[in-house]
């Protein structure tokens, strides 16, 4: 470590550094006497602008200012899943260990565990030729997850040494390579990898997949992509955090990244304690066993919560250039737009709309364009899809980040407090919500289910925005003026609400949808309403349809029948039902006019 200049200047998170014109862009440095991790952000002139991921209190001008040589990376190798870090990826119970609760400053720690062994199969032989990306080892990381050690994209070569299989550290030599300039590289289970560079891929496909995520309103209504990216924008208590909760438990992603970026400490806690408790529904396996946990809470330092959105990102790509399909939460990126306000503010740029940077969009599309699904360089397939909350101060979805988001994002739902007020979840508003992804995803939904779910996906959506235009009537006027059909449409439209997008998620059948079942239970509404509507037509009044009690059996439907196969073919059974109960209706109404005729 060489000392390259001294501190000039301290405001907050940022420092001014003189004496040496070695310093890059981008640079990794450690600041002070107790070498605090910091970031070379701008250059003028001699000086040179850090921002500092630890707390400033306490330096002093004349300090010394070290050099890393190396660009802010993060260290990616076996033992990254389960494990709890900060922003800058620096292991949360090891910095408990050695400096108690609270997060002391310069420790000096490794991101992995260097000491620990693991089982590490080798899969190349002497002579081989090496690509960038390739797989040359792999350890079971956990029970769930497979760790494919792979060569740093940018690097290439002949296999010339090659270590037998067995125990080894994540920095012990496994295996050599000799480049095309004859130089030997020694290859060890872990690779180094600047945070804000995007890892390198062979082909980003076309995004035809659906993130089944067995939440009815978003699957049947607002589905997201594999490899695509969503916001979830709520003001407070709307349940942005229950709802990434219920995603990363219940989505067909192999790991998930969330992001704890700049929520409160009591929020952040929760997550900590509860996910670890939390059982994976696929594998019976803890939930911990394919997932990240990056913790940086609104009091920690701001700098590293704007460092710790490309963090996760980062590890979601490196397990994507593995093969596997990973899903982000990040919660919330307001938060972190708020610390480029703060450091923005620091370095006297110019605002621009509520303060923010002028650059606030760029690097909301910077984050959410490193989404994708990707043809990877080793010849596998992998998918990074991310969804981000935000929180709009007073649930103002007007304001810059939400609209600067809209622009990024194909899929937004809209959480919308009256709905959370009411208890309704997930509290997604279907009028204000909306998928861009519905024209790319209907081949799959085509196959996999039926070729007419589109064209139910649509009865159901205008069934809703009719009930909408109605109930501005029925505020005016009241419900009775309204001719029966219409009241029928407002019915069938309490069937969708309260039987269909309500959803409750400590329930143990209601919890989790399969794609199939809530196929079928829009199919039953829409029936029902088909055969309704044959009845009111025929001059039965919507009062009598109400007393058989379909309705109500309708909504209990998604307690009333389990998620298995059997379960959801013994759904049909309530067409019959449907018919016989109303057509007994229909023979009872016209028995009872003939006797009064």
């Amino acid at each position: 470590m060489e000392q390259k200049g001294y501190i000039a200047g301290v405001n907050g998170p940022v420092v001014t550094v003189r004496g040496s014109d070695q310093f890059n862009m981008l640079e990794m440095v450690y600041v002070g006497n107790e070498k605090l991790i910091g970031e070379v952000i701008r250059i003028v002139d001699e000086d040179r602008i850090i921002q500092v991921y630890e707390s400033t209190t306490g330096l002093k001008v004349d300090e010394p200012v070290y050099s890393s040589n190396k660009p802010m990376s993060l260290m990616l190798g076996p033992g990254i899943i389960g494990g709890v870090v900060d922003g800058i990826q620096r292991p949360l119970v090891k910095i408990m260990e050695e400096s108690g609760v609270f997060i002391g400053r310069g420790i000096a720690t490794e991101a992995l565990d260097i000491e620990k062994e693991w089982t590490v199969h080798i899969t190349v032989k002497e002579g081989d030729q090496l690509e960038g990306g390739q797989i040359y080892a792999v350890v079971q990381e956990t029970e769930l997850i497979e760790h494919r050690v792979m060569l740093e994209p940018e690097t290439s070569g002949v296999v010339r040494t090659v270590k037998p299989d067995g125990e080894y550290k994540v920095k012990d030599v496994v295996v050599e390579i000799e480049d095309r300039f004859g130089v030997i590289i020694p290859l060890t289970l872990c690779q180094y990898w600047p945070v804000r560079k995007p890892r390198p891929f062979s082909k980003r496909r076309r995004l035809s997949q659906p993130l089944v995520t067995g939440q009815r309103v978003i699957d049947a209504l607002f589905p997201i992509a594999k490899g695509g990216a969503a916001a979830i924008p709520g003001g407070f208590g709307t349940g942005k955090t229950m709802t990434q909760h219920q995603l990363a438990k219940w989505c067909d992603a192999d790991i998930i990244v969330y992001i704890g970026c700049g929520e409160r400490g009591n929020e952040i806690t929760e997550v900590l304690e509860e996910f670890p408790k939390l059982i994976d529904p696929k594998s019976g396996r803890p939930l911990m066993d394919r997932t990240v946990l990056i913790a940086n809470t609104s009091n920690m330092p701001v700098a590293a919560r704007e460092a710790s959105i490309y963090t996760g990102v980062t590890i979601a790509e490196y397990y994507r250039d593995m093969g596997y399909h990973v899903a982000i939460m990040a919660d919330s990126t307001s938060r972190w737009a708020e610390a480029l306000r703060e450091i923005s503010g620091r370095l006297e740029e110019m605002p621009a709309e509520e303060g923010f940077p002028a650059y606030l969009p760029s690097r909301l599309s910077q984050f959410y364009e490193r989404a994708g699904y990707m043809d990877n360089l080793n010849g596998s397939e992998g998918s990074v899809s991310i969804i981000g909350a935000v929180s709009p101060q007073g649930g103002d979805f007007s304001e810059p980040v939400t609209q600067n988001t809209k622009r990024f994002v194909r899929c937004f739902w809209a959480l919308d407090r009256d709905l959370a007020y009411s208890r309704h979840y997930p509290a997604i508003n279907w009028l204000n919500s909306y998928s861009e992804y519905m024209d790319d995803l209907e081949a799959w939904y085509e196959e996999h289910l039926d070729k007419d779910f589109m064209g139910t996906r649509r009865k159901i959506a205008s069934l809703l925005q009719e009930e909408s235009k109605l109930m501005d009537i029925v505020k005016l006027v009241g419900a009775d003026i309204l001719p029966e059909e219409q009241k029928l449409v407002l019915e069938i439209a309490k069937l969708v609400r309260v039987g269909f997008l309500q959803q409750n998620a400590f329930h143990d059948v209601d919890t989790y949808v399969p794609i199939e079942k809530q196929y079928m239970m829009m199919k039953i509404i829409l029936y029902c309403y088909k055969v309704s509507s044959e009845i009111v037509t025929s001059g039965i009044p919507i009062s009598q349809i109400r007393k058989t009690g379909l309705f109500e059996e309708i909504v209990k439907i998604k307690y009333d029948y389990g998620n298995e196969e059997e379960d959801i073919q013994r759904m049909s059974g309530l067409y019959e039902k449907i018919d016989v109960e109303l057509t007994k209706l229909k023979d009872s109404y016209k028995n009872f006019e003939r006797k009064h005729s």
